[in-house]
């Protein structure tokens, strides 16, 4: 028989076994056809599954046997099988159905029916129309005739309301956050059974167990840190003790571990959460950390311990192979984050706990249960940390989290009064850490200075560091510096660039050639690199002691010959964020208390202590500087707007694509020919740099007047640098921004 004979024949018999299937739910390609009724059982059981986790399997069960019960009309039955046509609202269905049968028990239920395709909707009014997009609009929507659902199966026995349901009703935050863990479960099995079906793919993950994972860290930990021979590794294995039988004990839910550069954080942290998650029957580990390098670095560090495969890095610039099987699994893993190692950023973390989006929402039932490591905690956004932190409670409170707020600097958290309890320090001897580990002398230089004067006194250095506020400051500070072993890093330079500039600099470091650095503070938090030496510009105490964590790292210098300077330019940048943490650390430097000692633990918590009461006082832009809080207690279930608000980063750039390299060069070509995947768009963005957008005299506005990028893509958010002169091999793309750092999604 031909080919064309066997195809003939496979589509007769599909077509025929299609006929006797009364109620379709998919259609593949090749004309395989799932049941509506199989569908809407199988994410029912995924749904059920997954919401166990935090006892609401009945719930997940229910939202995912109702959720398309808009498919049993005639009108959607004639859409599918036509394969297009005029689309039919099957969301909306479900969500009248459940609310006709139990109002108040199921609004949880039905916002997460209805939001299952175009994410959760705001609450509205009242006085919403049918067509306005709201809840309460969609409530009032006339909908085709879907009765047919009952001729299939039996409805099911509605249970009454549970523990965490009747939690969740005493404010509107904890029944925002609920419903968001129930749409997650919806989502995320709606998704997978989908594509099991589309795909014929089974089982995704293929990951070791936590306990695997343990006995892989305590081997290594016996291995390389249990027996000590000089002071330092003593100290460093006293700190990875403590931690050790803290995660042995069943402990508090919120934990700190306040450890200072050089004391063996990472390492010490891991065997915390490993051991915690085995004694308490945690499901996963997930690190969220606020930069890229830090995460590729930390992420690195733990698949050499754990294993290639159980390691999975959620990121913009995360970059997996579809083609390598061990890859893919992370690849997928990184939709709704079930593997057992989750390294993230604080954006991808917290906005997904504020998003109503399907792919944003789809990952959040799998932190449940979960040990969740917040590194470098300081650097969680003053403006959002108090609904940030209000979410950290829900998970621990609520959906069986522990949390490990870990850092050198640790922020003064219990001021804020959200928690029920104080947060238990693990290091019994902070200040012990702290004076054993000190390493630098922080010196506050009198006056203000020019760049020009900095830079003779940077040239008089061999190997020195030096951290400014702002890109624009640290282009011209280097630009003044002359002869060889200068080096320049900021944002705008792309991410590889950066990459290969840091290992330059660690090899001249490390072979005591010249090496003279400008940067912006995007080399403060947790880049490994040791220079006697760093000038910082005066900003936030915290990000000083972050400075300083750069000069004399690995301890080989004696105190008194490693100096941190901190200095003030005659004409600096003006920056409002950094100016109001600067205003605060003034107020610390003129403390006789800590005149000597700026970077100890108690000067470190009089700052933030300082600084939280400033802006909760409304001198500046407060600590829910957008309202979130009293946003989500005013409107009616505001999902759609608190996701718009809760932006980390407001998404005002755009990024650039810079085709120097032949592999970036490879993507443009492949963008220009409209070939868009997930995987490429990670791949670009190692060759990316954000220019700021959307006012006349943006940089990105002027390159695109001038001919100097081309846009990609219809949507016009995608850009390529086409005049190659304004990305200089040293300072990067010069556009002019005068903004200081950049945080990575």
């Amino acid at each position: 028989m031909s080919n064309k004979n066997i195809m003939t024949t496979i589509m007769g018999e599909a077509k025929k076994m299609n006929n006797e299937i009364e109620f379709w739910g998919h259609r593949t390609e090749d004309g395989r056809v799932q049941p509506l009724v199989e569908h809407l059982s199988g994410v029912g059981k995924l749904a059920g599954e997954f919401a166990d986790s935090f006892g609401e399997g009945e719930m997940g069960k229910l939202v995912g046997l109702y959720h398309d019960v808009g498919k049993y009309s005639k009108e959607f039955q004639d859409y599918i099988r036509a394969g297009g046509g005029r689309k039919v609202d099957h969301s909306s269905a479900g969500m009248q159905e459940l609310m006709a049968k139990r109002k108040k028990e199921l609004i949880a239920a039905a916002f997460c029916i209805a939001g299952h395709h175009g994410g959760l909707p705001d609450g509205g009014t009242k006085v919403d129309a049918p067509d306005s997009g709201t809840w309460m609009g969609r409530c009032k929507k006339k909908l085709c005739d879907y009765s047919a659902y009952r001729e299939e199966w039996s409805e099911p026995t509605f249970a009454a309301p549970s523990s965490l349901q009747k939690a969740a009703q005493t404010s509107k935050f904890s029944f925002m956050f609920y419903t968001r863990m129930l749409f997650s479960c919806l989502v995320d099995a709606d998704f997978l059974d989908t594509e099991k079906f589309m795909r014929g793919e089974t089982e995704r993950s293929a990951f070791d167990s936590l306990e695997t994972l343990k006995e892989r860290l305590d081997a290594h930990v016996e291995q390389n840190f249990m027996h000590p021979t000089t002071k330092i590794n003593k100290r460093r294995t006293g700190i990875l003790r403590e931690c050790i039988a803290a995660g042995d004990e069943c402990g508090e839910p919120l934990q700190s571990l306040t450890v200072p550069t050089g004391g063996g954080k990472t390492i010490a942290s891991l065997a915390f959460a490993l051991h915690h998650a085995v004694k308490m029957g945690k499901r996963r580990i997930i690190y969220v950390i606020p930069y890229t390098s830090i995460i590729e670095q930390t992420a690195a560090i733990f698949r050499d311990i754990l294993g290639e495969e159980n390691v999975v890095e959620h990121h913009m610039q995360a970059e997996y192979d579809d083609k390598d099987e061990t890859m893919n699994r992370q690849r997928l893993a990184t939709e709704n984050w079930d593997a057992p190692i989750i390294v993230t950023t604080n954006v991808q973390f917290f906005e997904s706990l504020f998003a109503n989006r399907t792919s944003r929402c789809r990952k959040l039932h799998n932190i449940v249960g979960s040990v969740i490591i917040f590194d470098e905690a300081q650097m969680i956004p003053v403006e959002f940390l108090r609904p940030c932190i209000k979410a950290v409670k829900e998970l621990t409170e609520r959906y069986r989290c522990t949390a490990l707020l870990c850092t050198a600097t640790q922020p003064s958290l219990d001021k804020l009064k959200i928690f029920k309890s104080e947060i238990r320090e693990i290091c019994s001897d902070v200040s012990g850490n702290y004076n054993f580990f000190r390493r630098v002398h922080i010196t506050i230089l009198p006056g203000k200075i020019s760049q020009t004067e900095l830079a003779t006194r940077l040239m008089k250095k061999r190997q020195v560091l030096c951290i400014v506020n702002t890109k624009r400051e640290a282009r011209e500070l280097f630009e003044k510096l002359s002869g060889v072993g200068n080096w320049h890093l900021s944002t705008n330079l792309y991410p590889e660039h950066r990459k290969r500039q840091l290992d330059a600099i660690r090899h001249a470091l490390k072979n005591g050639e010249a090496c003279r650095v400008v940067a912006t503070s995007l080399i403060e938090a947790g880049v490994d690199v040791d220079f006697p030496c760093v000038f910082r510009q005066l900003a936030g105490l915290d990000s000083i002691v972050q400075a300083a964590g750069r000069c004399n790292r690995e301890g080989r210098r004696a105190q008194e010959k490693s100096t941190v300077y901190v200095f003030e330019f005659e004409k600096a940048v003006k920056n409002t964020s950094i100016a109001q943490n600067r205003s605060i650390a003034e107020m610390v430097y003129q403390d006789d208390m800590f005149a000597g000692d700026l970077g100890s633990p108690d000067a470190i918590r009089r700052y933030f202590s300082l600084l939280h009461d400033f802006k909760e006082s409304g001198g500046a832009s407060g600590l829910d500087a957008h309202g979130i809080l009293d946003c989500v207690e005013e409107e009616n279930f505001p999902f759609a707007e608190i996701a718009k608000r809760f932006l980390l980063i407001e998404d005002s750039t755009r990024p650039v694509l810079i085709p120097k390299e032949e592999k970036a060069a490879e993507i443009a070509d492949a963008l220009r020919r409209g070939y868009i995947s997930r995987s490429l768009l990670r791949q670009a963005g190692k060759y990316c740099v954000n220019v700021r957008y959307g006012k006349e005299y943006a940089p990105l506005e002027t390159m695109l007047r001038n001919g100097k990028i081309e846009v990609l893509g219809e949507t016009g958010t995608f850009y390529v640098l086409s005049d190659m002169s304004l990305y200089d091999s040293l300072v990067g793309l010069m556009d002019n921004i005068e903004e200081g750092e950049a945080i990575i999604y």
